[in-house]
């Protein structure tokens, strides 16, 4: 997709690696300055920058747990003194604890939630009142199908990614009337690290299931996140678009 956001500057969540490090290296494509946070490959996030330096890029690297809103607050302060304004929020960062309810630990639940609802509160909050100020912005959260079709041995998780969607609903109510829009990408099974490891069996399971025979590359989701961000989409908000190939209609 042809976008320009040639200036814009843009902050990602967890953005060394899958999804994350396509969405980081979609923006900049589109000309954006980027900014990502990481909370432990130091060598991904640093070859990444080195990376999109070479390729004209300005890009830096923001080491801390989404999860302490502190280290959210100093980290959007990070990106609007470097460059005055935040124009794109994308809370990507997340993890999965899988295993069946009877099974999971309280460790298991608490961190997933975290890192994947708590980080998204602490991230919008550290922005709400800088987009308030510029009258602009967009936030985009990275949910699952699994927010919404709900799946085994998941029940943390799935929690998390349906909290995103009703938090951002609620959020994109409230700064509507400041022309700051925030929306939802869900998407189905994506070709990462993670499903490398799924079993010939597994995978033909996952396939099966999606009408359009295959995996979504990161890629895919990156081009959606990237719609949301552009001019294209300003009446866009609220809104939860779902990139998963049919899995869930």
């Amino acid at each position: 997709m042809d976008v320009d956001l040639d200036g814009a500057s843009v902050l990602v969540t967890g953005g060394t690696r899958g999804i994350g490090r396509s969405i980081v290296e979609h923006f900049a494509q589109a000309g954006a300055k980027v900014a990502f946070t990481y909370r432990s490959s130091t060598d991904a996030a640093d070859e990444l920058v080195e990376t999109l330096d070479e390729q004209g890029t300005e890009a830096f690297s923001l080491q801390g747990d989404v999860a302490d809103f502190d280290i959210a607050q100093s980290h959007v302060e990070a990106v609007t003194n470097r460059w005055d304004s935040l124009d794109v929020l994308v809370n990507n960062a997340g993890i999965t604890r899988d295993g069946l309810l009877l099974r999971l630990q309280e460790e298991d639940w608490d961190s997933v939630l975290d890192i994947n609802l708590k980080g998204v509160f602490n991230f919008s909050k550290a922005a709400y009142r800088p987009m308030m100020r510029q009258q602009s912005g967009s936030i985009i959260n990275i949910s699952s199908v699994v927010g919404t079709t709900g799946n085994a041995g998941q029940t943390n998780y799935a929690a998390s990614k349906a909290g995103i969607v009703g938090f951002s609903k609620s959020l994109a109510k409230e700064l509507g009337s400041r022309n700051v829009t925030v929306n939802v990408v869900a998407p189905g099974y994506v070709q990462t690290d993670m499903t490398d490891e799924l079993d010939e069996e597994a995978r033909d399971a996952i396939l099966e299931a999606v009408p359009l025979d295959r995996l979504a590359d990161p890629a895919d989701i990156a081009e959606s996140v990237l719609f949301l961000a552009a001019p294209v989409s300003d009446y866009i908000t609220g809104h939860v678009l779902h990139v998963n190939g049919g899995l869930s209609m």
